[in-house]
């Protein structure tokens, strides 16, 4: 999926989140009349510019009717998502590392909701292909609550190619699937790891599930046929804090 030339967010928190945790990622502010206090003295501490938010225009910024509540950012999505490239060789691997491989979710929702779960519940980093994969949007931005600013984001360019770098670096690949053949309540996630969550009809791509070392199931009662993936994504991470 292509990414949108321009990634505005909107709305007072998903701003005011923007402001606090990622202000190098923000160029431009805009507030509607009066404006919002906070939203404004955020972004003059950062030193970013607020203009008037032009209702004319304001169609061309915000998705639908969706609400903004006369608050909308320009973002730059360079500052906002890392180079796969840099941020593993900048990765320092503990035991406490976890990062979560999207593969190929096209749901932008899935992709919000997964990357709030991750920022939540601890994990180190999001990591994205850049191809077949819902990329960064106002969407997943609006899902994740604003969490997408708390937690880094990184694209790969070369998934394959980043799964296997980081299981240089002594990362445990965990893939999770219905047919996983260890269940997720028996692994105790004693090292560094990645857990790697698929397609929302296919599943993990074969290229990331022939990486993964463990292929983990989640229990189910016998009547039901599946869990969403985000759903899937966020038990998974808690079982992984548990350990924690």
């Amino acid at each position: 999926m292509k990414r949108p030339s321009k990634l505005y967010i909107y709305g007072r928190h998903a701003v005011a989140e923007a402001l606090r945790h990622t202000p190098r990622a923000v160029r431009t502010v805009y507030l509607g009349s009066p404006g919002d206090d906070l939203v404004r003295s955020l972004a003059q501490k950062a030193n970013i510019a607020v203009e008037r938010l032009d209702e004319r225009k304001v169609t061309s910024m915000v998705e639908g009717k969706a609400s903004h509540q006369g608050v909308v950012a320009l973002i730059s999505h360079t500052d906002l998502v890392i180079p796969a490239e840099r941020f593993i060789e900048n990765l320092k691997v503990t035991d406490e590392t976890l990062v979560v491989f999207l593969s190929e979710i096209t749901d932008p929702h899935n992709v919000g909701a997964i990357i709030r779960s991750a920022a939540a519940l601890g994990a180190s980093a999001v990591i994205l292909p850049t191809h077949k994969q819902s990329p960064i949007t106002p969407a997943v931005i609006k899902v994740s609550a604003g969490m997408a600013f708390q937690i880094p984001l990184v694209a790969a360019e070369n998934p394959q190619q980043a799964i296997a770098q980081l299981k240089k670096k002594g990362m445990k690949v965990y893939g999770l699937a219905a047919d996983g053949s260890t269940s997720l309540k028996d692994e105790s996630f004693t090292g560094p790891s990645m857990i790697v969550v698929g397609n929302e009809g296919e599943g993990i791509a074969p290229y990331a599930r022939a990486l993964c070392d463990t292929m983990l199931s989640i229990d189910l009662e016998p009547t039901a046929e599946s869990l969403n993936v985000a759903a899937s994504a966020a038990i998974a991470l808690y079982a992984w804090r548990r350990t924690r």
